[in-house]
């Protein structure tokens, strides 16, 4: 039994003596990284995330995909919908006359269904003509049908209802429950309104983003943004077209951490604590606390040691999750599209191996011994 245990001490110490190199690991250690940036000319630089680092680092330009669309305010439109060229009229006229031009006897009305507004904004009547009636309401465009006809049947009486065409219609594209084309009731019909005709946004869309067509231009912000800012919500206008989807950004996790993956955005703005509770924190048993780090590449043009920019195109920023102001400055540390985030392993993980080998083996021994 003697032999045995000496056999199991020196195996232990040789384990230990290449516990003194890297045994095989998820990702770097922080002496990995500190050992390269001490070389004389470090091809990427480092900064500690901290209070007094903060107001530095947003003066810094984004990287990134982010998001360059425009968008436009509220505004307040008239209350009433107006005629647009393709609308459709529905135009009913009563006459008691007996010897009317329109009526019969028989029947003192007479419908005149889907009468298409004219590209020039008129329409046509019988024993009348043309009449222009865009930009009217439909109030206005039946005081107008009612005095044309009075010069020749005083009797008669209009009623207009309006069917909204293309141009006083929006297009729901996709990324709701029910797409599809929708009249405008009034022009003040908004983007929120749209999307709850829609039945809302699709529940398994990932922060969601609204995309809306106008002409030739295009707009984008994000339902979160609409909802936490109501002058945002803008005025559609007939021909827009709206369509929702998945915010395209992401950012990375290797290392010990819970997972190593691709990590969509799930909100407009990230912090350095919101990505750490989105890759399930880090590894309890392997990761090194004090040695969180986020690599992020700005572009050449961002160059500039000091107050406006990096030192260096790639970029390592390091966070002690271990103090109370890395905590705070985490919190307040902007996540960008495409940034990497690496748990690096603890250095005494090699030794903690080694020692659970060691264990493991007396235990093993142990039992053996007690038969």
């Amino acid at each position: 039994m003697r032999q045995l245990i000496r056999l199991t001490c020196l195996l232990g110490l040789a384990l230990l003596s290449a516990g003194c190199g890297r045994l095989p690991a998820s990702g770097p250690i922080v002496e990995d990284v500190v050992r390269e940036y001490d070389n004389a000319a470090p091809n990427f630089a480092v900064y500690p995330v901290n209070r007094a680092f903060l107001p530095t680092i947003t003066k810094w330009p984004a990287t990134g995909r982010q998001e360059r669309l425009g968008w436009i305010n509220a505004s307040q439109g008239p209350r009433n919908q107006v005629i647009q060229p393709g609308d459709l009229l529905n135009i009913r006229i009563w006459d008691s006359s007996d010897n009317s031009l329109l009526t019969s006897p028989e029947q003192k009305d007479i419908a005149l269904e889907s009468m298409k507004v004219a590209s020039n904004g008129t329409i046509y009547l019988p024993y009348v003509g043309t009449i222009s009636v865009v930009g009217k309401t439909e109030d206005l465009a039946r005081e107008e049908i009612q005095r044309a006809l009075e010069a020749i049947i005083p009797s008669a009486q209009v009623v207009v209802g309006l069917q909204e065409g293309r141009y006083n219609s929006v297009e729901l594209v996709g990324g709701v429950a029910a797409p599809g084309s929708y009249p405008m009731p009034d022009r003040n019909y908004t983007v929120m309104s749209l999307l709850a005709a829609g039945g809302g946004v699709a529940p398994n869309i990932n922060n969601p983003q609204i995309r809306l067509v106008r002409g030739s231009s295009i707009y984008g912000t994000s339902v979160e943004t609409l909802l936490d800012r109501p002058t945002l919500d803008t005025r559609l206008v007939g021909g827009d077209r709206v369509f929702v989807e998945e915010d395209p950004r992401y950012f990375l996790s290797f290392g010990a951490t819970g997972t190593q993956d691709l990590h969509p955005f799930t909100r407009d703005n990230l912090s350095a604590m919101d990505a750490v509770a989105i890759i399930g924190g880090v590894n309890a048993n392997r990761a090194d606390p004090r040695g969180l780090l986020i690599l992020r590449e700005y572009p050449s043009s961002a160059v500039s040691a000091g107050s406006r920019g990096p030192r260096n195109t790639r970029v390592v920023f390091s966070v002690d999750l271990t103090s109370a102001d890395g905590l705070f400055s985490a919190r307040n540390f902007a996540i960008h599209p495409n940034d990497l985030i690496v748990a690096t392993e603890s250095p005494i993980n090699d030794a903690l191996t080694v020692s659970n080998v060691i264990g493991n083996l007396f235990g093993v021994f142990s039992r053996a011994a007690s038969f």
